[in-house]
């Protein structure tokens, strides 16, 4: 099968949690025989117009990340390609509504992956892309909701979640230094300051704990943590690299996701995976809830006391290192969904 992603940016435009997904789809895609192309503004020197790295052929539409340009030239772009299946992204939507353009005039699909809504892209056109998209995939129900206050209809957006390396998490060491772990990127929708004073609440209680992460906010949080008096209890670990991260959830008993903003909550699902119990304070812009909602191994809290207690009453449940439930989110069976999407489309175009 032949796939072209249309995406403005590429990681090596600056890497996101959006272009790293839509990289390692199209990666996962090349390392299964398939013909990727990814179409979009050129971010590597030379005056050349293509080159393949990993499988993937990256081709440029245009020298300048434009989308009004990029757009006009898209057109012509897929024409040359003919594909089976257009990937496209949300954000900017102009470049998308373009291969949706170009796709019905070829009979082409056009799936639109939806990562979230940016800031500065026009409403009006996310409610033409959302109801033109063949096929829309989104992260989570939170974005699946969004999408169709856009105008898309339910049945044409399917959940497609961030993904894990299953085989890692069951291979990994495990590094049981710690009771309790938060991990994200510390910038300021983090809200490391409810995990802080729930534990704050325990200082009669016997724990460690470790923070997980970096940001710009990481200076602030650690001082929160100073004048709470639990700074020898707390260990502010900065970003670690991923064995060493699914090594020390493999070791710790529960795991504490507070974030207010959250597409998708990657390290949140990797703790899941290595068996840590779950603690999530429900925030309106998190999908978080989603990942515990139903499972005995998850706890859902509205504030640093409920947080605190939860801790103390999932304090008897077993230790675990690796949770089975979660090998559904490993990189191969999201793919598989992916694909099993273009097929559908396809056949049915």
């Amino acid at each position: 099968m032949r796939v072209a992603f249309v995406s403005l940016f590429a990681p090596g435009h600056g890497d996101t949690p959006a272009r790293s997904r839509t990289r390692r789809i199209a990666a996962g895609l090349a390392e299964r025989g398939h013909d990727v192309v990814w179409l979009c503004a050129r971010w590597w020197g030379g005056d050349h117009d293509a080159f393949e790295e990993d499988g993937i052929a990256y081709r440029s539409v245009t020298a300048d990340p434009s989308p009004a340009a990029f757009s006009a030239r898209l057109p012509f772009a897929l024409r040359r390609v003919a594909p089976d299946v257009v990937h496209a992204v949300n954000t900017p939507p102009t470049p998308g509504l373009a291969a949706t353009v170009a796709g019905t005039l070829s009979r082409t699909p056009v799936v639109v992956d939806w990562w979230r809504d940016h800031p500065a892209d026009s409403r009006q056109r996310y409610g033409l892309l959302a109801r033109r998209a063949d096929a829309v995939t989104a992260p989570s129900r939170t974005t699946k909701t969004l999408v169709r206050e856009h105008g898309a209809a339910g049945d044409d957006v399917r959940v497609v979640p961030e993904s894990i390396d299953f085989d890692l998490v069951e291979s990994a060491g495990v590094d049981d230094r710690f009771d309790a772990v938060y991990a994200r990127r510390l910038d300021r929708h983090a809200n490391v300051e409810t995990f802080l004073l729930g534990l704050a609440e325990l200082r009669g209680r016997d724990w460690t704990a470790a923070v997980v992460g970096d940001g710009p906010e990481r200076a602030r949080i650690e001082a929160a943590a100073s004048d709470l008096r639990i700074a020898d209890r707390v260990s502010f670990l900065g970003d670690v690299p991923l064995r060493e991260r699914v090594e020390l959830f493999k070791g710790t008993h529960v795991v504490a996701a507070t974030a207010t903003w959250e597409t998708f909550p990657t390290d949140l699902l990797w703790a899941l995976a290595c068996g840590c119990v779950a603690l999530v304070e429900y925030q309106a812009d998190s999908s978080a809830h989603e990942l515990v909602e139903g499972r005995r191994r998850g706890r859902l809290v509205t504030s640093p006391a409920e947080l605190a207690d939860e801790f103390v009453a999932v304090a008897d449940l077993d230790r675990k290192s690796v949770e089975r439930d979660f090998a559904d989110y490993d990189h191969e069976a999201v793919l598989d969904r992916v694909t099993n999407l273009y097929r559908d489309l396809r056949d049915e175009s």
